[in-house]
Formats: C-alpha cells, structure tokens, sequence
C-alpha cells in the first residue's frame, strides 16, 4: 500500500508566532537603504555578460540577477503611486451588500494570487480557460474567455458580461487584470468591460502577486547567448522595456543559465512600469515566495561538473592510469568553456575505456559507475543546491543565501519573524529530506536532515511555529521533530498512515486537513496534532473520484468556517464536507463538474460548466444557470 510521511515540526524559536508588520513598518522598509550584498555584482560590458555565459552554461541550472528599468539607453527613475484606491463596494447601493465574501485560497493573507475565480460579493469573474501542464507544475493558462456573472442577491444570478480574453485573473476594486501566458491585459469593469491596457510579454508569464495596490510580475525571458543584453521582458505602447547589460547583475560564482527572469511592479490602473529587475536562471524551476515584507526567489544549481569528475577521478586514481590524470590535469588549464570541458574529460575516460579488453573494460565501467555512485551520495548536499535571493518590496537586493536540496513549490518556503523556513528534497534516486532555518541574511541556523529516505516531498504546510511535511514511499511514518533549540533539533514522535496528501491545510493550530490520494481514490484525511508526540489521523474519507484540482492547486480548495465545511472540486461533482465535531461528513454532492467554489453571505457559489447556488443553511439548491 502507497503511504506518506507527514513531518510535523515545532519550530520554537518563533514563540509568538509570525506578527504580521503594520504599514508603517511595512513603509519603513521601502524607505529602508540596504546594504550592498557582495555576492551579486553587475556586468561591466556585453562581452563580460558573454563571458559568463560561456563559463556557466555547463551546468544543469543557473542564476543572474538584474536591476534598473530602460527604455532605448535611458534608465527610468520610477515611484510608487501613492493614490488611495476606492473601496470596490462604493459602486453598489449599501443595502444590497454582503456581510462575508470568501477570497481566494493564498498562502500569504493580504497577497493576492491569481486564479481563475475572483469575485468583488456582487460579481463573479470566472476565466474558462485550457490548461498546459509541465512536469508537475500547472502552467499559466492559454486562450479561453472570461465571464462576467451577477452573482448577489443569488435570485439574480445571471451571464452579464464575456470578456473575449481568458487566463488568470486578479481583482483591484473595479479593475480586472488578465494574465495570459504571453500577454497581460487590465478592464474596467465599473459597468461594461473596458480594456485600459495591454502588456505582451517577450517571453511567458511565471507567476504574479497583488499588494499594496500593485502587480508584481515574475516573467521569463529566452537568453540570446549571442546578444545577451539589454533584456526586453515586455512591450507596452509600442515600447519595448529594456534593461542595460550594466544593470544586470550575477552572482560571483558561474551557475547554469538559459533564461532570464523579470520581477516588474505594475500600477494595476494603468499598466505602466512602476519599477523591475532582472536575474537569470534555468528554465522552469525558480520558485517564487512573497511575504509582506519580502520577496524571495530561489534557483536551484549544481556544483561545477568538472570539478566534481576532477575530484572524483583524484580520489579514486587506482582506477585511472597516470596518462589519464594527467591529461585531465592539463584539461583544467584551457580556456574554454565548463561544456567543453565536460565533453572533453568524457572523451579522454573513453578512450580509456576503449583501450581495455572486453572483460576488463565492463570491470572498469561498472567499477566507475559504483564509486561515482557512492561519491554523490557522500557529496549530494554539496554538489545540489537552492541559491535564494531576497528583495524588499522596492525590488532591493537585500541577502542571498544557499540550502541543500531542491524545493517543492512556494509552499515548501515561509517567512516568519524575519527567519525564512524552508524544506527541501535531496538527492535524485536515494532521496533524502532536509528542513532548515535561515536568518534574516540567509545564513542556515538550524536544520532537520534525513527524514523521509528513498523518498521525496509531496507536500508542504507552515503554520506559526510548527511546519507540516508530506513525503511519499511504501512505508509511511509521521514524524514529529522539536526545533526549540534550533541547532540541536529533536525528533518527538511518529504515526503511520496509508495514501499521500499533495495539500495541506489548517483549521486551526491543532487540526489540518489533508487532501491526496490513496490507490485510486481521492482521500480527505483529518489530522490532530494537538499533541506533538502523538499525532493522529482522527477520520479519513475515500471520495470515489480520480482527480481533484486541489491536488494540482491550492486555489481549488475553499474552506467556509462559519458553517464549518469545506468544498472539494471533482471530475464527476462539486463535493461539500463537514468537519464539525473532528469528523468527516458528506454534507452535499453536486452532480456538476466543478473548478472552484466562493461564497456569499450563506450561500455557496459551485462554478464549473454551470454555476450551482446552495443555501448553506439547508444545503437546498437556489439557482442556477448554464455557462457553456
């Protein structure tokens, strides 16, 4: 049976939990000057930037960072817009308000993510859209149409409006912005849709956050190794945004590089550049975490390539005969690239091996295969690594740092009390699982190693001073560790349970619900963890569906606390359980395929093909209407 590790960690240094900062701290940091981080500098010339490049490109990931916004060879000087928006209410009659309007399911309250619900308590927007996947991430949609729904009083419930672009959307008061893999646009949507702007991208999207009035996007640009510089993320009005090779900078070492990445702050009501940087990295595997205090962006790396081999062959010379050292030796001298390099020592250990007798030659190349295997394991955290870097959100360089291992998503990252946490997977085949705690310089304080062996990280959930980690394997302890004293962490307790949870989410500090799979079945899982010893897994309910979009996105899930129940979206329906009383209970099913779930005052808003209207006092339908 296919089971989980759920780790529950108590990370103790962080007593009071994590105290959101009020504006005027938040203010205070954006006036804050920084000081210099001595690991990034900035390229002088395009040849350096080519440079660079060339000695970085042979390793499997890499990083560069970038600063200054330029359009043409002029450098713009750019502030915040300091306008206090209108509450999104102000346009309706007060007597027709609701009292409770669910929000999108974030990570971070008050950082708004995209989705393809959004909803102002009288309005809902809802992107029909088609959905790319690659590898385990759900990319930014393609096409589709965005409907515009008079939502409240629900015997209103009506298609007012479609707007002819689809994609992820956010929400600012009246305007609605539509985040398109490759172009960005914003409407006013007071009364008929309105475009106001238009972005294209150069590039594709990643992800975006809405704070504090603004957009911050993370967009991804091709590197042209040949014209590396200036980078054009974008064309707005006809202009490209470009940035100056002298305002990209790079980190002193070379990691691998084969796209740049663009964080840009949008004025929502106008699309214009308010201000952006640039770093460069590998193609999909950044990862983008933003708290009210910072933003962080990590890019996983690998040690040098050569120098591993190099090393390795040094350590192990009875295999190699002197001739062959010494000409890898001499390798080391040439002035080429890390690549060439590479390709280089493989040709001369083939060489080798193809001057040795049948019998031998197999000997050699299992012997190689052995020891090379055993090295990376002694070496794995050495030679795989996250690099992170911090901004504020005036898009400051203000630390870097490095952990072992690879991350999940944006879960698997959590600021809290300015320590940054994060959990991470090590290794390719013998897999390991690593917890740490940084400083506010990125330097690692504390840290949990070697949980979850042979395995790799499934889930990841902080919550104040405790952190939840699902692994996945054939076995499946629930480990509970103790970081009171960060340098010397303790395990507490363990718990077996069957199936896995690709997400996680608190209903309150003692009890989370889990939600994954267990063979074929969607599984829901309730957990206690009230005592750190002894968790338990107090019900489990086994939905006869497939797949739920939960377990490809966070957004999917919503939660209604006032009625205690969540909703669970499904193939076949929309499904809503209780979880009063610390029990699971199929309270309504909804024979509609459904993407997400809001609500309004009491009644709860089932979106898919149709939207489904219950009253969440008597689970009774109220309307609905037909979307397709």
């Amino acid at each position: 049976m296919k089971r989980i590790i759920l780790a529950i960690i108590i990370i103790g240094i962080l007593l009071v939990g994590c105290i959101q900062t009020n504006q005027q701290d938040q203010q205070n940091q954006q006036n804050m000057q920084y000081p210099k981080v001595e690991n990034f500098i900035v390229f002088n010339s395009k040849d350096e930037m080519k440079k660079y490049l060339q000695s970085s490109s042979s390793s499997p990931f890499w990083f560069e960072f970038g600063g200054g916004v330029v359009r043409g060879d002029v450098v713009l000087d750019v502030a915040y817009p300091q306008a206090v928006p209108k509450s999104g209410y102000e346009l309706y009659e007060e007597k027709s308000l609701p009292e409770r309007v669910s929000e999108t399911n974030i990570q971070v309250a008050g950082v708004d993510e995209p989705d393809i619900v959004k909803t102002d308590g009288i309005n809902i927007y809802f992107s029909q859209v088609r959905y790319f996947y690659l590898f385990w991430e759900k990319t930014i949609p393609n096409g589709g149409k965005t409907k515009i729904i008079k939502a409240f009083p629900p015997e209103d419930l009506d298609v007012k409006y479609e707007i002819k672009k689809g994609g992820q959307l956010l929400l600012l008061n009246k305007t609605l912005i539509i985040l398109n893999h490759d172009t960005i646009y914003g409407y006013d949507v007071s009364d008929k849709p309105v475009k106001m702007w238009d972005i294209e991208l150069n590039g594709s999207l990643v992800t975006a956050r809405l704070y504090n009035d603004k957009i911050y996007l993370i967009t991804r640009s091709t590197i042209d190794y040949y014209e590396p510089c200036p980078i054009k993320p974008l064309t707005y009005n006809g202009e490209s945004l470009q940035i100056a090779c002298k305002q990209i900078y790079h980190p002193i070492y070379p990691i691998p590089v084969d796209v740049a990445y663009n964080v840009i702050v949008l004025d929502p009501k106008t699309g214009d550049v308010v201000k952006a940087v640039s770093f460069v990295g590998s193609s999909g595997l950044s990862v983008v975490y933003m708290s009210k205090n910072a933003i962080y962006i990590t890019f996983p790396y690998r040690e040098d390539v050569v120098k591993i081999y190099y090393n390795f062959m040094k350590e192990n010379e009875d295999l190699f005969p002197k001739e062959v050292l010494e000409r890898v030796e001499k390798l080391k001298e040439y002035d080429i690239s890390n690549r060439a390099k590479y390709v280089e020592m493989q040709v001369i250990i083939d060489q080798y091996a193809n001057s040795l007798s049948k019998d031998n030659r197999l000997k050699f190349r299992n012997e190689l295969w052995n020891r090379l295997s055993k090295y990376y394991e002694e070496r794995k955290r050495e030679i795989e690594k996250t690099g992170i870097v911090k901004m504020s959100l005036n898009l400051d360089v203000v630390a870097n740092g490095e952990v072992p291992g690879r991350i999940l998503n944006q879960f698997s990252i959590d600021e809290c009390n300015d320590y940054l946490r994060i959990a991470t997977t090590v290794g390719m085949t013998d897999t390991t699982n690593d917890l740490y705690v940084l400083d506010g310089k990125l330097n690692i304080i504390g840290s949990i190693k070697d949980y979850g062996k042979g395995e790799r990280i499934y889930a990841v959930r902080f919550l104040m001073d405790k952190a939840y980690v699902v692994t996945f394997k054939q076995t499946d302890p629930l480990f509970v560790m103790d970081l009171s004293d960060p340098k010397n962490p303790e395990m507490k307790g363990e718990l077996e349970i069957p199936g896995y949870s690709s997400y996680l989410h608190p209903i309150d500090e003692n009890t989370i619900i889990g939600i994954g799979k267990e063979g074929k079945d969607v599984k829901i899982s309730l957990f206690d963890v009230s005592n750190p010893e002894k968790p338990v897994e107090i019900d489990k309910y086994w939905l006869n569906e497939y797949w739920s979009d939960i377990l490809n996105t966070h957004h999917a899930f919503l939660i209604d606390e006032k009625h205690k129940i969540f909703f669970l979206p499904a193939s076949k329906g929309g499904y809503v359980f209780s979880y009063e009383d610390n029990k699971l209970k199929l309270v309504k099913a909804v024979n509609v395929p459904a993407l997400r779930a809001i609500y309004i005052d009491d009644y709860l808003y089932i979106i898919g093909n149709k939207v489904v209207v219950l009253d969440e006092n008597s689970w009774e339908k109220v309307n609905e209407i037909d979307l397709v």
